[in-house]
């Protein structure tokens, strides 16, 4: 007879991040600020020069204080508990967020390139005066910015994509200084959308990664780091009572959050909660994974055939 033994392992790890989401927090709203602050100063240069590159920056510096707002909302979100609606917490937030910014740079970027292409067949007159002096006050804010920024944990996908904004807006600083010099010295406006295009090439391929990892974790995808054979190969090896594990399946609510279902038939003569306890901290230890599920058979499983 199947005996089907549920626990759920609840050992959260979760107390041990709200330092760190806490410290994250506070660094993107602090960001969020700065770039919100210098983003109309450049609109408004961008008017008066007829600078697309600025324009395009002070475009990418809306789009990045709205992320950076959301993103900083998200991590608040992130240290309310469990609730009987939201049994994992609103943690994902933070991937959902992540993966929502990636798609506004690229719908930004779409906007970028249709301007550019308009300006490279019909040339304006730019100020390349204004805009070197307006540009040069953004790379020294959207520097002080970066600087703040990576002081945050860079591994989590929410700070992630918040630094590939700050990347972007140093990135179009930089190329308005470029085609600012371009234009003092020669007089050829080309060089403002030109540019502007090469820094929509780079930006897309940064953003691709953050894209792909939140899409992923939004999928339920299983970790890159996880294989269903380790872990199979792994507890039999080091757990006596256990004959075979199946119906293996893991996924993320963040990077940082793990979570783990499986079958673990083991002998007759095994004490169920014993096995249970033993494969969690296992797992735990092993693999990093905070809340596993186990499902205990002693004879054959009640599922249909699964991995």
């Amino acid at each position: 007879m199947t005996g089907a033994t549920h626990s759920h392992g609840q050992s959260h790890g979760h107390s041990h991040g709200i330092a760190d989401v806490e410290k994250n927090g506070r660094i993107l709203g602090l960001v969020a600020l700065l770039i919100g602050s210098f983003m109309i100063a450049e609109f408004v240069g961008g008017l008066l020069s007829g600078s697309l590159a600025l324009l395009a920056d002070a475009g990418h510096m809306l789009s990045d204080f709205a992320s950076l707002t959301l993103a900083w909302y998200a991590f608040r979100l992130s240290r309310r508990r469990p609730t009987a609606r939201m049994t994992y917490g609103v943690d994902r937030m933070q991937i959902l967020v992540a993966f929502g910014n990636t798609m506004l740079m690229v719908f930004l970027c779409v906007w970028i390139v249709s301007e550019a292409i308009q300006r490279i067949i019909s040339p304006g007159a730019i100020l390349g005066e204004m805009m070197l002096v307006i540009a040069t006050i953004g790379l020294v804010v959207n520097v002080l910015a970066l600087a703040i920024i990576s002081r945050a944990n860079r591994d989590n996908l929410n700070v992630r994509g918040a630094r590939l904004h700050v990347m972007g807006d140093l990135l179009g600083s930089l190329s308005a200084i470029a085609a600012a010099g371009i234009i003092m010295a020669t007089g050829w406006t080309m060089a403002d959308p030109i540019l502007s295009l090469v820094i929509v090439a780079i930006i897309l391929r940064n953003a691709w990664p953050v894209m792909k990892d939140s899409a992923h974790i939004l999928l339920e995808g299983s970790p890159d780091h996880l294989s269903r054979q380790d872990i199979r190969d792994d507890l039999a090896r080091h757990i006596d009572d256990v004959v075979d594990i199946h119906h293996v399946h893991f996924w993320s609510i963040t990077q940082a959050r793990t979570m783990a279902t499986l079958h673990a038939r083991v002998r007759e003569s095994a004490a169920p909660h014993e096995v249970i306890g033993r494969i969690k901290e296992r797992l735990h230890d092993g693999f990093g994974i905070e809340h596993v599920t186990v499902e205990i058979e002693h004879d054959h499983c009640s599922d249909s055939a699964h991995p």
